[in-house]
């Protein structure tokens, strides 16, 4: 394979999990300045990643919520309020998942005993 062609699989490898980007570039592509990013680190908004030597990395996850504090802060939203928002946000994305799978471990459990649910969408 060539050198081209194995660069263009590692990039299409980063997940958004991935912190990969220096400050400069991850203030860049947030649209925020470098120090505010090392505030919102300070506060415990955003926490990128960190080398060995401590410098700071972010992943494109860090970017989008870094976009979703700008646009927070927009909206009058104190930085207390902020992070009680992301946690709460966090809890219902992990509380979703564990519904996910209990559904699955359920299904599976009625299929056993020849039953269907029917589970209504929650709004």
């Amino acid at each position: 394979m060539s050198e081209g062609k194995d660069l263009e699989k590692k990039i299409n490898e980063l997940d958004e999990e991935a912190a990969v980007y220096v400050i400069s570039v991850a203030a860049e592509l947030s649209g925020l300045h470098p120090q505010t990013l090392r505030q919102y680190d300070r506060l415990g908004l955003v926490s990128p990643g960190r080398t060995s030597g401590r410098n700071r990395r972010y992943s494109l996850r860090d970017i989008a919520l870094l976009r979703n504090v700008t646009k927070l802060v927009d909206e009058g939203i104190n930085h207390v309020g902020i992070k009680r928002i992301i946690e709460l946000e966090s809890a219902m994305a992990n509380l979703s998942i564990e519904v996910a799978k209990l559904r699955i471990e359920v299904d599976e459990l009625m299929k056993k005993e020849n039953k269907v649910i029917i589970y209504k969408e929650e709004n």
